[in-house]
């Protein structure tokens, strides 16, 4: 977010491009019918609803085994996490993909999960189509004032 590029975010775009590969979908303009979630959203909460092989591409078909799809998505949500010191260094992301009997830690929420707010609480202080995360934090619009 502050342009600082770093092993760190190198980590969070290996865990995006992991998720892209599992779904089959791109993470930008990517929008469940429903919860209006980007990719990472949307792996985060089917992730959190004990259905993550839902995230799975249909083209890939019954061809896969369900506990390496679900390591590769727990990856996937451990590189994206919101704080980049919760994020795994590469050679334990490697680790942990090459090792059925690695221990992995829960992932928390990730970053850059944004979707629509769907409903609204107040007109004056907020409009049906704004962005807030999935923690809560709002992203704010700024309008301008014309002066006479």
């Amino acid at each position: 977010m502050d342009g600082n590029f770093s092993t760190k975010s190198d980590v969070f775009s290996f865990g995006v491009l992991v998720l892209e590969i599992v779904s089959g979908k791109k993470n930008r303009g990517f929008y469940h019918s429903n919860s209006e979630l980007n990719l990472l959203g949307h792996a985060w909460r089917s992730w959190k609803e004990g259905k993550g092989l839902e995230l799975i591409d249909p083209a890939v078909g019954d061809t896969y085994d369900e506990q390496e799809v679900l390591r590769c998505i727990q990856v996937g949500l451990l590189c994206v996490q919101e704080r980049a010191e919760n994020r795994p260094t590469m050679s334990t992301v490697v680790l942990m993909l090459n090792s059925e009997t690695a221990t992995m830690a829960q992932p928390k929420t990730p970053g850059f999960c944004l979707g629509r707010n769907t409903h609204e609480t107040d007109s004056s202080t907020s409009k049906q189509d704004e962005s807030c995360t999935v923690n809560q934090v709002t992203v704010t619009m700024l309008d301008a004032r014309l002066s006479s």
